[in-house]
């Protein structure tokens, strides 16, 4: 999906809860993640897990251009769907 909306107004980000940052790398290395990823600590104790009330991983959320939730835990083909519909709402 990542490369398919290169040229679209489109981020994935990835904010991290593995057991350290060492395993966040080799994990990146190995999947050839290659969206921002940010390390938030290990499950449960980073400060954006808290904020964002996760408890389960992963855990998606899809923000619209105005950084609104539109939708939570979708994948695959309906996760796509979703991004690309929020894409052509955008102004512009």
């Amino acid at each position: 999906m990542v490369k398919r909306l290169a040229d679209q107004p489109f981020t994935l980000l990835g904010i991290n809860s593995d057991s350290s940052r060492s395993a966040l790398k080799k994990i990146l290395e190995d999947e050839k993640i290659t969206w921002p990823n940010i390390y938030n600590g290990p499950a449960g104790q980073g400060e954006i897990a808290n904020r964002w009330n996760v408890h389960g991983w992963p855990t998606i959320y899809i923000l619209d251009h105005e950084g609104i939730i539109r939708h939570r835990g979708l994948r695959d083909k309906a996760m796509e769907e979703a991004v690309v519909e929020l894409i052509k709402k955008i102004p512009g």
